[in-house]
């Protein structure tokens, strides 16, 4: 499993939904659809996407992280 850091590219809004995809090995529109029909259902989907896209690492940062 790749480490959960959101990438550079394909990203939409935040890269949530690309980091979660390559962490579980699909494609990241797999994993938006998969966001979007769970959006249908209560509960706090939204807050848990703003609180990942705050909390993840973002690819570079996580490099130069890595280097230190």
């Amino acid at each position: 499993m790749a480490a959960l850091v959101r990438p550079r590219e394909g990203r939409m809004i935040g890269g949530v939904c690309a980091a979660l995809a390559r962490r579980f090995g699909t494609s990241a529109t797999t994993m938006r659809v998969i966001f979007l029909v769970s959006c249908l259902l209560p509960g706090p989907q939204f807050l848990l996407y703003l609180a990942l896209w705050v909390l993840l690492p973002g690819e570079s940062r996580a490099k130069a992280n890595a280097a230190w």
